[in-house]
């Protein structure tokens, strides 16, 4: 193998070995926001609960009538 090719063949091995590091990275910071995600969704749940459980407490109960033209 001559000395170019030699070169050429370490240098796609380091590029080859920084995306793998790359990928990495990346990977873990997806799972990271996965994560985050997840949290504030079910924050998200338990606030909706709690303002329609508000909503229906302070709603006042509306009698049924007979419209005017009855």
């Amino acid at each position: 193998m001559s000395n170019d090719q030699e070169h050429r063949l370490v240098q796609l091995e380091i590029v080859a070995a920084e995306q793998e590091k790359t990928i990495g990275e990346l990977s873990g910071q997806i799972a990271d926001q996965w994560k985050t995600i997840e949290a504030l969704r079910k924050k998200l749940d338990a606030l909706t609960e709690r303002f329609l459980a508000l909503e229906e407490q302070s709603a006042p109960d509306v009698p049924v009538t007979r419209p005017p033209h009855w």
